[in-house]
């Protein structure tokens, strides 16, 4: 295979992998016209069109999806030997990419950047903050952060943080006026503080569980919304019931008096946050560090102790 072919067909999967021109191209390091004359000349060089194009999207005809399904694999598995080739020890450099909650961007990223960049000044991170669950390896990205019981299948799992409760609060004006539930079942009496999540749209269930016993709810409300900065000052600002993951925002709020917890007793745990990565994938020296980081190894060269674990 020619220099050429290879790069016609490097770029083929990154488009197809990406869903977009302007996203592979970012991700080649090309202008997008660039991209589209060597898609062209692929598609030329080949006889067939590869792809569907609109204004508002692309994706593979039939020959491209079987051709994507074939090639996209030796790629990763060429990227992949290349890695190996360079060891473990090897310098971490290069750009790695995350994908995250932004719960876990504020918890557990953000408070360790300027130790991460100034240890590994060779390294570039691209945090794309993402409440839904994405495909982290159909799109391109190096690892997730997700909840424990969120992740995807064949993944390398590390955890971050222990358990996270769940949590239903309100507002103390909200409370007396409407009074509090005893029971899941008098939620339905109350208006509900919904999360939608991104990407599928759907509405979350509240799941509560008692002595073994689990109860799935889901609520009527005002306010409806895929994200933290919308869903808590709703609920300080007492438009309802909020069922959400303790974060800093809800436990301040606790503390200081602002918001009051109900439906204590029901409220369960979930697993805490994890890093997750291919385990198909080589792990990148970059990626390394970073998972270092975050669980502050390299603090003092030691391991943080029951923090880290593998599935």
């Amino acid at each position: 295979m020619r220099g050429t072919e290879f790069a016609e067909l490097k770029a083929f999967v990154a488009v197809v992998d990406r869903a977009s021109f302007s996203r592979a191209a970012d991700h080649l390091g090309l202008s997008r016209s660039a991209l589209s004359q060597i898609i062209r000349q692929l598609e030329s060089r080949l006889g067939v069109r590869l792809l569907n194009r609109t204004t508002r999207s692309v994706s593979p005809t039939e020959p491209g999806r079987r051709l994507h399904e074939r090639m996209a694999p030796m790629l990763r598995d060429m990227d992949e030997a290349v890695a190996q080739a360079v060891g473990t020890s090897a310098r971490a450099a290069g750009t790695l990419r995350i994908n995250t909650l932004s719960m876990a961007a504020k918890k557990v990223i953000a408070p360790r950047l300027g130790r991460f960049a100034r240890a590994h000044p060779d390294v570039v991170l691209d945090i794309v903050i993402d409440d839904g669950l994405s495909d982290i390896a159909g799109e391109g990205f190096d690892a997730g952060i997700r909840v424990g019981g969120r992740l995807q299948k064949d993944m390398v799992a590390v955890r971050l943080t222990p358990d996270i409760e769940l949590l239903a609060v309100a507002s103390p004006e909200y409370l007396a006026e409407h009074g509090e539930p005893r029971t899941p079942a008098e939620l339905s009496h109350h208006a509900c503080i919904n999360w939608r999540f991104p990407g599928s749209g759907k509405v979350a269930g509240w799941e509560f569980r008692k002595k073994g016993n689990g109860v799935e709810f889901f609520g009527d409300g005002t306010v409806i919304s895929n994200h933290q900065d919308i869903v808590v000052p709703a609920a300080l600002q007492g438009l309802g019931i909020l069922y959400a993951y303790n974060d800093d925002g809800i436990a301040e709020a606790l503390q200081d008096g602002r918001l009051e917890r109900v439906l204590a007793e029901w409220s369960p745990t979930v697993p805490g946050l994890y890093l997750y990565y291919s385990s198909r994938r080589y792990m990148l020296p970059a990626l390394r560090a970073f998972i270092d980081c975050l669980l502050d190894r390299d603090l003092d060269h030691g391991i943080a102790p029951g923090r880290s674990t593998t599935r």
